[in-house]
């Protein structure tokens, strides 16, 4: 499936958008960080969690479970959000 990568994590893609395989969303994040080492880091946390800032689209709907099933057609958009004060 395509994959938009968010510009803070282009660093590690160098590109906008990527493929990559999975039935779930935590597969399709495991497999970017096969292909990308270190990105799923920068989204899930150690508990396996969302990071706070991350968030996941699909068919204009957010994800956010990784066990969340997606089609291999879809396309899985990941977006940072922005905080401040």
């Amino acid at each position: 499936m395509r994959v938009l990568i968010p510009s803070p994590l282009r660093d590690y893609t160098r590109a906008a958008w990527v493929e990559a395989q999975g039935a779930t969303l935590g597969e399709v994040l495991a497999d970017l960080d096969r292909q990308y080492p270190g990105i799923r880091f920068r989204m899930i946390d150690e508990q396996d969690r969302t990071r706070r800032h991350m968030r996941f689209f699909v068919r204009g709907e957010p994800i956010f479970e990784l066990s969340t099933p997606l089609a291999p057609n879809d396309e899985l958009l990941i977006v940072q959000a922005l905080s401040g004060g």
